[in-house]
C-alpha cells in the first residue's frame, strides 16, 4: 500500500501539470476569442508550443489511466463496487479526450483557413465540455471512497464531491445556457475541491491505520 502511494504522490501531480499545460496554458497563450488572425498568427508563430500542447493532453489521459488504477488498488477495500463505478466514470473520459485532440490537429493544417481553424478550435472547446462530465463523475465515487477511508480526513471526500459537482453542473450549463457567467464562474470555483484533494494527497499523504501492513 505505501508504494501505491509514494507513486501516487509523484503521478498524480505531473498528471495534473501536464495537463493544465495542455488544456489550459497553450490556448491562453495562443487563442485570442473573437479574433481568428491573431490566433493564426500566434499559432503559425509558435507552432511548437501549440504541437506541445496537443501532445501534452494526450499524455494527461495516458497518465490519468495510471493515476486511477492507482487509486482503484488504494480504495478497493473501502468499496469495491464504488472503486469500479470510479474506474468506469473515469476511463470512459480518456477516449473521447484523445479523439478531441483531432480537432486542434485539423485546426493546426486549416491555419490559413481562418472560419475553417476557429471551427475546429471551437470543436475543441466543446469537446473539452463533454469530456468534464466524466471529470465530475469520477469525483462522486472517489469522494466517497475518500470519505468512507481511513486514509484521509472527512472533509477532503467533501471537498472533492463538491468538485465534481462543480465540473457536471458546468459542463451542463456551458450546454444549455452558455451566457450564464456567474453560474459558470461559481461552478469553477467548487472545482477547487479537486485540487484541496491532490495538495493534501502530495503534500500529507495517507495516514496509514497503526495495523496496515505495509
Amino acid at each position: 500500500m505505501r508504494n501505491i502511494s509514494i507513486a501516487l504522490r509523484i503521478i498524480y501531480p505531473i498528471w495534473a501539470l501536464v495537463g493544465m499545460f495542455g488544456i489550459l496554458y497553450v490556448p491562453s497563450q495562443l487563442v485570442v476569442q473573437g479574433d481568428p488572425l491573431s490566433t493564426a498568427q500566434n499559432i503559425e508563430a509558435n507552432e511548437l508550443l501549440f504541437r506541445a500542447g496537443i501532445v501534452g493532453s494526450l499524455v494527461t489521459q495516458l497518465l490519468f489511466i495510471v493515476v486511477v488504477l492507482l487509486l482503484y488498488r488504494l480504495f478497493e477495500d473501502v468499496s469495491k463496487n464504488q472503486s469500479l463505478v470510479m474506474v468506469v466514470f473515469s476511463l470512459v473520459s480518456v477516449p473521447i479526450s484523445m479523439l478531441n485532440s483531432l480537432n486542434r490537429i485539423a485546426a493546426l493544417h486549416e491555419i490559413h483557413n481562418l472560419d475553417q481553424m476557429m471551427f475546429f478550435l471551437n470543436m475543441n472547446s466543446e469537446g473539452i465540455t463533454i469530456a468534464s462530465i466524466f471529470w465530475g463523475l469520477w469525483l462522486f465515487p472517489l469522494g466517497y471512497l475518500i470519505y468512507n477511508s481511513v486514509y484521509f480526513p472527512k472533509f477532503i471526500g467533501v471537498m472533492v464531491l463538491i468538485g465534481g459537482v462543480g465540473y457536471t453542473i458546468s459542463s451542463f450549463t456551458r450546454i444549455l445556457f452558455p451566457n450564464q457567467e456567474l453560474l459558470l464562474t461559481i461552478c469553477e470555483f467548487m472545482t477547487m475541491g479537486e485540487i484541496i484533494w491532490i495538495l493534501w494527497l502530495v503534500i500529507r499523504g495517507p495516514k496509514w491505520p497503526k495495523q496496515q501492513i505495509i
